[in-house]
Protein backbone atom coordinates (compact mmCIF):
# COMPACT_ATOMS: atom_id res chain seq x y z
CA UNK A 1 0.00 0.00 0.00
CA UNK A 2 2.76 2.30 0.81
CA UNK A 3 4.37 1.49 -2.76
CA UNK A 4 1.06 2.25 -4.22
CA UNK A 5 0.64 5.72 -2.47
CA UNK A 6 4.94 6.42 -2.75
CA UNK A 7 4.29 5.67 -7.25
CA UNK A 8 0.97 7.98 -7.63
CA UNK A 9 2.88 10.86 -5.52
CA UNK A 10 5.75 10.42 -7.76
CA UNK A 11 3.29 10.34 -10.51
CA UNK A 12 1.86 14.08 -9.52
CA UNK A 13 5.29 15.27 -8.15
CA UNK A 14 4.73 15.34 -4.78
CA UNK A 15 7.78 14.73 -2.18
CA UNK A 16 7.15 12.66 0.43
CA UNK A 17 6.98 14.58 3.21
CA UNK A 18 3.53 16.48 1.03
CA UNK A 19 2.38 12.77 0.79
CA UNK A 20 2.92 11.91 4.24
CA UNK A 21 1.32 15.64 5.55
CA UNK A 22 -1.16 15.28 3.21
CA UNK A 23 -2.24 11.82 4.96
CA UNK A 24 -1.99 13.30 8.52
CA UNK A 25 -4.17 16.21 7.78
CA UNK A 26 -6.32 13.72 6.23
CA UNK A 27 -6.45 11.94 9.66
CA UNK A 28 -7.23 14.96 11.27
CA UNK A 29 -10.50 15.98 9.33
CA UNK A 30 -11.26 12.22 9.60
CA UNK A 31 -11.17 12.89 13.25
CA UNK A 32 -13.66 15.79 13.48
CA UNK A 33 -16.45 13.57 11.06
CA UNK A 34 -15.84 10.93 13.69
CA UNK A 35 -16.58 12.95 16.65
CA UNK A 36 -19.73 14.55 15.02
CA UNK A 37 -21.10 10.95 13.94
CA UNK A 38 -20.39 9.54 17.26
CA UNK A 39 -22.64 12.15 18.93
CA UNK A 40 -25.55 10.13 19.69
CA UNK A 41 -23.20 8.10 21.58
CA UNK A 42 -24.43 4.93 20.72
CA UNK A 43 -23.28 5.22 17.11
CA UNK A 44 -18.88 5.65 17.61
CA UNK A 45 -18.09 1.97 16.10
CA UNK A 46 -20.30 3.31 12.91
CA UNK A 47 -18.62 6.22 13.07
CA UNK A 48 -15.33 4.47 13.10
CA UNK A 49 -16.22 2.19 10.28
CA UNK A 50 -16.77 4.48 8.18
CA UNK A 51 -13.76 6.61 9.01
CA UNK A 52 -11.72 3.83 8.55
CA UNK A 53 -13.32 3.17 4.66
CA UNK A 54 -12.61 6.97 4.19
CA UNK A 55 -8.74 6.56 5.19
CA UNK A 56 -8.66 3.58 3.40
CA UNK A 57 -9.99 4.74 0.40
CA UNK A 58 -7.61 7.55 0.52
CA UNK A 59 -4.62 5.47 0.57
CA UNK A 60 -6.06 3.71 -2.29
CA UNK A 61 -6.11 6.97 -3.95
CA UNK A 62 -10.13 6.21 -4.69
CA UNK A 63 -12.48 9.37 -4.85
CA UNK A 64 -14.14 10.14 -1.51
CA UNK A 65 -15.06 12.56 0.63
CA UNK A 66 -17.95 13.45 3.30
CA UNK A 67 -20.77 12.02 0.89
CA UNK A 68 -19.38 8.64 0.91
CA UNK A 69 -18.25 8.74 4.24
CA UNK A 70 -22.54 9.37 5.43
CA UNK A 71 -23.22 6.62 3.21
CA UNK A 72 -21.10 4.41 4.93
CA UNK A 73 -21.64 5.48 8.63
CA UNK A 74 -25.82 5.06 7.07
CA UNK A 75 -24.90 1.61 6.59
CA UNK A 76 -22.62 0.45 9.36
CA UNK A 77 -24.96 2.08 11.97
CA UNK A 78 -28.30 0.06 11.04
CA UNK A 79 -26.55 -2.93 13.39
CA UNK A 80 -23.26 -1.07 14.72
CA UNK A 81 -25.77 1.26 17.10
CA UNK A 82 -26.05 -2.57 19.14
CA UNK A 83 -22.52 -2.58 19.14
CA UNK A 84 -22.05 0.79 20.70
CA UNK A 85 -25.09 -0.14 23.38
CA UNK A 86 -22.91 -3.00 24.22
CA UNK A 87 -19.90 -0.85 24.81
CA UNK A 88 -21.75 1.56 26.76
CA UNK A 89 -22.85 -1.50 29.34
CA UNK A 90 -19.45 -2.86 29.47
CA UNK A 91 -18.16 0.50 30.28
CA UNK A 92 -20.83 0.85 33.10
CA UNK A 93 -20.06 -2.65 34.16
CA UNK A 94 -16.27 -2.08 34.68
CA UNK A 95 -17.31 1.56 36.53
CA UNK A 96 -19.07 -0.46 39.16
CA UNK A 97 -16.22 -3.12 39.30
CA UNK A 98 -14.21 -0.21 39.82
CA UNK A 99 -15.81 1.01 42.79
CA UNK A 100 -15.96 -2.19 43.90
CA UNK A 101 -12.53 -2.11 44.66
CA UNK A 102 -12.44 1.43 46.10
CA UNK A 103 -15.19 0.01 48.57
CA UNK A 104 -12.50 -2.62 49.77
CA UNK A 105 -13.72 -5.70 48.88
CA UNK A 106 -11.71 -8.69 49.18
CA UNK A 107 -9.74 -9.60 46.23
CA UNK A 108 -10.87 -6.17 44.87
CA UNK A 109 -7.77 -4.79 42.99
CA UNK A 110 -7.22 -7.91 41.32
CA UNK A 111 -11.09 -7.95 40.01
CA UNK A 112 -10.64 -4.64 39.09
CA UNK A 113 -7.41 -5.37 37.18
CA UNK A 114 -9.06 -7.94 34.86
CA UNK A 115 -12.00 -5.58 34.27
CA UNK A 116 -9.66 -2.78 33.07
CA UNK A 117 -7.92 -4.72 30.89
CA UNK A 118 -11.11 -6.94 29.75
CA UNK A 119 -12.41 -3.45 28.62
CA UNK A 120 -9.55 -2.54 26.64
CA UNK A 121 -9.73 -6.03 24.93
CA UNK A 122 -12.84 -5.65 23.83
CA UNK A 123 -12.53 -1.67 22.90
CA UNK A 124 -9.28 -2.80 20.80
CA UNK A 125 -11.65 -5.85 18.87
CA UNK A 126 -14.06 -2.73 18.93
CA UNK A 127 -11.61 -0.62 16.57
CA UNK A 128 -10.59 -3.55 14.62
CA UNK A 129 -13.81 -4.81 13.56
CA UNK A 130 -15.11 -1.58 12.77
CA UNK A 131 -11.50 -1.16 10.34
CA UNK A 132 -12.53 -4.44 8.57
CA UNK A 133 -16.59 -3.42 8.23
CA UNK A 134 -17.35 -3.39 4.76
CA UNK A 135 -21.21 -2.53 3.48
CA UNK A 136 -23.19 -5.61 4.26
CA UNK A 137 -21.13 -7.14 6.98
CA UNK A 138 -22.46 -8.58 10.14
CA UNK A 139 -20.88 -6.52 13.12
CA UNK A 140 -21.71 -10.07 15.08
CA UNK A 141 -19.15 -11.84 12.74
CA UNK A 142 -16.63 -9.34 12.53
CA UNK A 143 -16.18 -8.79 16.37
CA UNK A 144 -15.90 -12.65 16.49
CA UNK A 145 -12.64 -12.24 13.90
CA UNK A 146 -11.30 -9.01 15.52
CA UNK A 147 -11.64 -10.46 18.82
CA UNK A 148 -9.37 -13.50 17.82
CA UNK A 149 -6.65 -11.46 15.50
CA UNK A 150 -6.58 -9.20 19.01
CA UNK A 151 -5.49 -12.14 21.46
CA UNK A 152 -2.94 -13.58 18.01
CA UNK A 153 -1.77 -10.83 17.04
CA UNK A 154 -0.40 -8.79 20.13
CA UNK A 155 2.28 -6.69 19.21
CA UNK A 156 -1.08 -5.18 16.38
CA UNK A 157 -3.04 -4.82 19.51
CA UNK A 158 -0.99 -2.84 21.66
CA UNK A 159 0.28 -0.41 18.89
CA UNK A 160 -3.94 0.23 18.65
CA UNK A 161 -3.86 0.46 22.82
CA UNK A 162 -1.00 3.30 22.42
CA UNK A 163 -3.43 5.32 19.65
CA UNK A 164 -6.15 5.26 22.36
CA UNK A 165 -3.45 6.25 24.73
CA UNK A 166 -2.77 9.54 22.77
CA UNK A 167 -6.41 10.26 22.42
CA UNK A 168 -6.69 9.89 26.44
CA UNK A 169 -3.41 11.93 27.09
CA UNK A 170 -4.85 14.46 24.27
CA UNK A 171 -8.28 14.78 25.89
CA UNK A 172 -6.41 15.46 28.98
CA UNK A 173 -4.65 18.26 27.65
CA UNK A 174 -7.03 19.63 25.63
CA UNK A 175 -9.95 18.14 24.60
CA UNK A 176 -10.62 19.92 21.24
CA UNK A 177 -7.18 18.13 20.57
CA UNK A 178 -8.61 14.81 21.45
CA UNK A 179 -11.33 15.25 18.82
CA UNK A 180 -8.89 15.18 15.75
CA UNK A 181 -6.44 12.32 16.90
CA UNK A 182 -9.77 9.89 16.97
CA UNK A 183 -9.09 10.11 12.92
CA UNK A 184 -5.08 8.64 13.86
CA UNK A 185 -6.55 5.91 15.64
CA UNK A 186 -8.85 5.02 13.06
CA UNK A 187 -5.67 4.76 10.81
CA UNK A 188 -3.98 3.10 13.19
CA UNK A 189 -6.69 0.55 12.98
CA UNK A 190 -6.38 0.36 9.58
CA UNK A 191 -3.33 0.07 9.38
CA UNK A 192 -2.33 -2.51 11.41
CA UNK A 193 -5.97 -4.32 9.59
CA UNK A 194 -3.57 -4.53 7.08
CA UNK A 195 -0.53 -5.64 8.36
CA UNK A 196 -1.93 -8.57 10.18
CA UNK A 197 -3.68 -9.61 6.05
CA UNK A 198 -0.26 -9.19 4.43
CA UNK A 199 1.24 -11.73 7.35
Amino acid sequence: MTEVRTKAGAERGESRFAQGFALFAECLLTGVWIAVASLPLVTYPAAFAAGARHLGRRLAHERGGWREFTADFRAAVRRGWLVGLAGWAALAAVWVDVQAVRSGLPGGPFVGAVGVLALIGAAVAGLRAAAAWRPGASWRSLLAQAGRRTVLDPAGSFLIVGGLAVVVCSAWFSAPLAVAVLGAVAAAAVAVEERYRRR
